[in-house]
């Protein structure tokens, strides 16, 4: 009995620095997760396999995918503070 394979093979094998090529690659120029999967016919849960598995035998750092948004902190106190300056609304209520 003969079998032909007709279509791609699903089982594939990756290295880890193509594993960490496509993981980093997340983010870049804003590409999703969801894109970067599909660019490389992949699910998006092999990517947080792969993450994951990088990161355990210390191929990809914690801090790798960490975004860093600018905050004004100064403002932020003062929107605190102006908070504060009344009692709130319920304690009116007799």
């Amino acid at each position: 009995m003969r079998v032909e394979i007709l279509g791609q093979e699903r089982r594939r094998r990756w290295r880890d620095d193509e594993k960490l090529a496509i993981v980093m690659s997340v983010g870049d120029a804003g590409a999703t997760i969801t894109e970067v999967a599909h660019r490389h016919d992949i699910t998006r849960q092999q990517i947080y396999a792969w993450r994951s598995e990088l990161k355990k035998k210390g191929l990809l750092s914690a801090a790798s995918n960490a975004l860093f948004i600018p905050v004004d902190v100064k403002a932020v106190q003062m929107d605190v503070a102006d908070d504060r300056e009344g009692p709130p609304a319920w304690s009116n209520c007799d």
